[in-house]
């Protein structure tokens, strides 16, 4: 339970339990309940967009809103690490120039680019998405997304000598890794049945094409690329769905 709620903490701004400094071991921990952080974020979602379309909200303006409140919930943790990854990325510098344009807190043009097409592309693609299938889009959205970064984090070494994300990466152990992933199969073999497990296989494919990519440009993960990890998870998962689904 711990475990779980220091997952809660890190992940979203959700303010549950008391927030202090958290040992390493409770950090550690946490990695396993990502998922779970994914479904709880999905039905919040899925909660508020019931509520909006009752009360006759246009359809479009409830994608709109969906995106911003989960931001929101998440403080934007991952779209910092989208634009951090994107700037340095787009650099085309050395290894150690990349590293330092993501410690950088100032965001470049091509940071600006990333994020409002990142956010733009979810919005069309929620809009897209045919609405008898639009609350489960949403969860499975959250919780692939947020296993991606459990699957990364023990897949690939942490590029830095410090971060946050380090004592993740240095403590999440095989068998972190096989509860989360039981887990989260799980889940969307319930949600979508064998079109979920499918989604579950291709978006485990590209999360760790993600993690080839940065590992041969930077030679390991940071908590910048497994922000960029999970936003471009998040759009990988619906471009699935609505694939899957016809529209």
């Amino acid at each position: 339970m711990r475990g779980f709620i220091s997952a809660i903490q890190f992940l979203t701004i959700i303010p549950i339990g008391t927030r202090m400094a958290i040992s390493p071991r409770r950090l550690s921990s946490a990695t396993t309940y990502f998922p779970l952080v994914g479904l709880l974020l999905g039905l919040i979602l899925v909660g508020i967009n019931s509520f909006l379309s009752a009360m006759m909200v246009d359809p479009f303006l409830i994608k709109v809103v969906l995106i911003i409140l989960l931001i929101i919930l998440t403080g934007g943790l991952h779209l910092d690490g989208l634009a951090d990854t994107v700037d340095a990325f787009g650099s085309r510098k050395s290894r150690t120039d990349i590293l330092k344009i993501m410690r950088d807190s100032h965001i470049g043009t091509m940071g600006v680019l990333g994020l409002v097409s990142v956010i733009l592309l979810k919005i069309a693609l929620l809009n897209a998405i045919n609405p008898k299938v639009l609350n489960i889009s949403l969860v499975l959205m959250c919780i692939l997304s947020r296993y991606s970064l459990v699957l990364s984090l023990y897949l690939f070494r942490y590029g830095r000598q410090e971060g946050k994300a380090k004592v993740f990466a240095k403590n999440t152990t095989p068998r972190i890794f096989i509860i989360a992933t039981i887990m989260t199969l799980f889940f969307a073999i319930v949600i979508l049945k064998v079109t979920g497990f499918a989604i579950f296989i291709l978006t485990a494919i590209f999360a760790f094409l993600i993690g080839l990519f940065v590992l041969k440009r930077i030679a390991g993960i940071t908590g910048d690329t497994l922000g960029a990890t999970n936003e471009l998870t998040e759009i990988f998962v619906l471009m699935l769905i609505l694939i899957s689904t016809g529209g």
